[in-house]
């Protein structure tokens, strides 16, 4: 996958096709990075102190970006993700062709971005921060535009903490990917058998993970590539749920309007889209990913609540310790697996 795709180009297309940033005076735009950089800082002992994770280690100090900005790190992030390959790029569906949809994808996703942290660059990994992206939604929810910046810090952070206190997760997800990428040489009739065994599965199936563009791909892989997309959507649903339960214990002690920010921001999630967006959204996996925070954070919240933040931490040990498919949805089983 990184010989197939020409993140360079990927990254110019992204920045020329990404939407308007919001108007702000020169002022107010200072004012915005200066307060991310230190809410960034200030987000970190809360974080620790409620995980009890990462205890000691280095505070890298975060990166406020533009959209163009952050569309030039996601570039390079997954190229390094993906195989991080200098090799010029080839093919029908490959190099610039490929570049142009990946430039695309990440122009959309540029509006929608507020942090992202980045466990494959820099020594301690990058804290991305969307400047312009947490302005528009500060001001679109009426929230306190200080509190905002440190409720998101929050979250963002909790990320850097997981991966800094479980460094073996990065190579998890390479290894991951790396499986998705593998070619199949396998009979067109067995793909459209499971093609049509799926469709007619999904419409039976209640399970998050059947629905949506994301259910219809893991549906039609082979058994070792739907397995790598299940190791990727439990992990990611894990590492989302987990940065939103921290975010809400830590919220109320140091984030004064933190219901109302909550409140608003859940409103937001759920609003409806036209059906435009509701289309690239489903392609985009976007949809799958706001699951992600809801069954994440109940998993982690029923755990936490059950044995304690100290036990639950066993859960960064290694592969092993983390919740199957099946458990996202019965955290009990979770708990009488790994803790006994």
């Amino acid at each position: 996958m990184g010989g197939a795709v020409d993140w360079a180009l990927a990254s110019k297309t992204g920045a020329k096709l990404a939407p308007k940033e919001p108007a702000t005076s020169r002022y107010t735009a200072e004012t915005a990075v200066e307060e991310l950089a230190q809410a960034s800082i200030r987000a970190e002992g809360p974080v620790r102190e409620t995980t009890g994770l990462a205890d000691g280690l280095p505070v890298p100090e975060a990166q406020i970006v533009t959209r163009a900005g952050w569309i030039e790190a996601a570039a390079a992030s997954m190229k390094h993700l993906t195989g991080d390959s200098d090799a010029e790029p080839s093919g029908l569906l490959a190099g610039k062709p490929a570049g142009l949809q990946a430039g695309a994808m990440l122009a959309f996703l540029s509006s929608a971005i507020l942090g992202q942290y980045d466990p494959f660059t820099g020594e301690h990994g990058t804290l991305l921060l969307v400047a312009p992206n947490i302005i528009a939604v500060e001001r679109a929810l009426k929230v306190p535009p200080s509190d905002f910046r440190l409720w998101v810090c929050l979250h963002e952070v909790t990320h850097r903490v997981q991966f800094s206190s479980a460094p073996w997760i990065g190579e998890y997800m390479r290894s991951s990917v790396a499986v998705l990428s593998d070619g199949v040489d396998e009979p067109m009739g067995e793909f459209a058998g499971r093609l049509t065994t799926a469709l007619k599965a999904r419409k039976a199936s209640d399970k998050a993970e059947d629905g949506g563009i994301v259910g219809l791909l893991r549906a039609t892989q082979p058994a070792a590539q739907r397995d790598a997309i299940d190791r990727l959507l439990v992990l990611g649903t894990l590492l989302e749920g987990h940065a939103d339960h921290v975010m809400d214990a830590v919220g109320p002690a140091v984030v004064p309007s933190v219901a109302q920010i909550r409140s608003a921001f859940d409103s937001r999630r759920r609003r409806k889209q036209n059906p435009l967006q509701r289309v690239v959204r489903a392609l985009l996996g976007m949809d799958a990913k706001m699951a992600q925070y809801v069954r994440g954070k109940a998993f982690v919240d029923h755990v936490v609540g059950a044995v304690g933040m100290e036990r639950f931490n066993v859960i960064w040990t290694d592969a092993s310790t983390l919740p199957l498919l099946d458990e996202i949805e019965n955290p009990d089983r979770w708990i009488a697996r790994v803790l006994g």
